[in-house]
């Protein structure tokens, strides 16, 4: 293993970290990160692809005369955000003070739980009540996957690494699309299909344990929390195997001048510079940008149903537009690391705005499949980059909490989008709700564009000063 030279700064745990090389064990990581990002996505889905089957059975409706109608699949919708802002917004901080692992692990569990009995409701009430509980705990894991995957990860491939965890994260879109299409029109053992896609979905929780046994905590967590001895002992295991591995020693770690390993950090940090305007960009962002994620995503076969296409027939076009989705992530694996990041997420959100007219206007299968397709390539592009990215942007000490809180902005935006989108709907149809979506990406590759930070091959310490 590489020695400092002599009479320069000891090495920090975060420089240790940044010069390993690509290898199995690293990988591996990465890989257990993205079983908990498959199950975040499963429940992404999980709400768009049974609602035909929530209508069927009468529990819900697409639209309702009311704005907050809890009969409505809006509702349903705004209770998962609802609680996803709580869980981003009050439960994320969690992880900066036990530790991303356990954080991660626990909040996996909830939403399996939640879900579960969710599955087993037959009132409107009780549907919004147990969704609701499911959010909280997707909330809080969703924003701690980010944090924990940019610290385990060296710089250089650091994007390389979230366009994987969202290449298999992306992959329960088409699974979750599947499965709609073969259960919800059935009924199994007594059972409306749309429930055994819930408990499906609901099966994360026996992966969650054997999660928590594999995945370390995050070293630079545990160096800036004061527990150098924890942080000592797993980046020296992380080393070794990647060295054992490797085949050769391990390249010499380069410190930051003045860079400090044990630091504490308050909530208050994010409302001061150079953090401010990170801050306040990124909210905004993430009001604007679930428009366009959320706005086409969790509607798609609503939308298709709308445009006089029946239950069984948008459901197979469903499939075949969220299998663009991996697609994009895979994609993504070859340009993540050679392109700036703000470009990437910028670029994307200017495409769902573009494609989203287009497809407003299509009036047959190809036509809807292919700009369908286009859209979920981009969003999941967008997905991908705006999580390494918000992630880049704050130190360790409080990177959990300023993730938390942007993020929380997407999820309280979401409450109102499907309620504005059903009114869109309801009003002005398919071509009323891509014009508001489309508005609202144009405004998103205007931010990023014009105040967005570069992080892409930089070191999470040398961005966050």
């Amino acid at each position: 293993m590489a020695q400092p030279i002599e009479g320069s700064p000891s090495p920090t745990i975060a420089a240790r970290m940044d010069r390993l090389p690509p290898s199995p064990y690293v990988r591996r990581l990465i890989m257990l990160l993205a079983l908990g990002a498959f199950f975040d996505v499963f429940d992404n889905g999980l709400i768009s692809f049974i609602a035909p089957g929530l209508y069927k059975a009468g529990i819900m409706v697409p639209t309702t005369a009311g704005f907050f109608d809890i009969h409505g699949y809006a509702s349903l919708i705004a209770a998962t955000f609802v609680g996803m802002f709580i869980g981003t917004q009050w439960l994320a901080p969690l992880s900066d003070h036990f530790g991303r692992r356990t954080v991660f692990t626990y909040a996996l569990v909830w939403y399996c739980v939640a879900t579960f009995f969710m599955a087993l409701q037959s009132t409107d009430i009780g549907l919004v009540v147990w969704r609701f509980l499911a959010g909280v705990g997707i909330g809080v894991e969703f924003v701690t996957i980010g944090p924990d995957l940019s610290e385990l990860v060296p710089r250089e491939r650091r994007g390389v690494a979230f366009a994987s965890v969202s290449l298999i994260g992306t992959s329960a879109y088409p699974i979750t699309a599947f499965l709609a299409w073969a259960l919800v029109p059935t009924t199994v053992f007594g059972l409306d299909g749309w429930r055994w896609v819930a408990m499906i979905g609901a099966s994360g929780a026996i992966v969650a344990w054997f999660l928590r046994l594999a995945l370390p905590e995050s070293p630079r967590w545990l160096a800036q929390h004061g527990h150098p001895e924890a942080a000592e002992r797993v980046t020296r295991m992380i080393e070794t195997r990647v060295e054992a591995q490797s085949g050769r020693a391990l390249p010499p770690p380069h410190t930051l001048d003045n860079e400090i390993e044990h630091q504490l950090g308050t909530y208050g940090e994010i409302f001061r510079p150079p953090y401010l305007d990170r801050t306040l960009m990124l909210i905004v962002f993430q009001v604007l940008q679930v428009v366009g994620y959320y706005g086409f995503t969790s509607w798609v076969p609503t939308l298709l149903l709308a445009q006089g296409i029946t239950v069984t027939k948008s459901l197979a076009y469903t499939v075949i537009i969220a299998a663009a989705n991996p697609v994009g992530a895979l994609c993504a694996t070859q340009f993540a690391d050679r392109c700036e990041r703000k470009w990437q997420l910028a670029l994307s959100a200017l495409s769902i705005g573009v494609f989203g007219l287009v497809f407003s206007q299509q009036t047959t299968a190809l036509g809807i499949m292919v700009t369908g397709a286009v859209i979920a390539f981009s969003n999941t592009v967008m997905a991908y980059s705006f999580h390494a990215y918000q992630s880049e942007l704050y130190p360790t000490r409080i990177r959990a909490r300023a993730v938390g809180f942007t993020y929380s902005w997407s999820r309280i935006s979401t409450v109102f989008v499907g309620f504005i989108i059903a009114w869109c709907l309801r009003n002005y149809g398919t071509i009323g709700v891509f014009t508001f979506v489309a508005g609202a990406m144009f405004t998103v590759f205007a931010i990023i564009a014009t105040l967005g930070p570069r992080t892409t091959g930089l070191r999470l310490e040398a961005i966050s000063r």
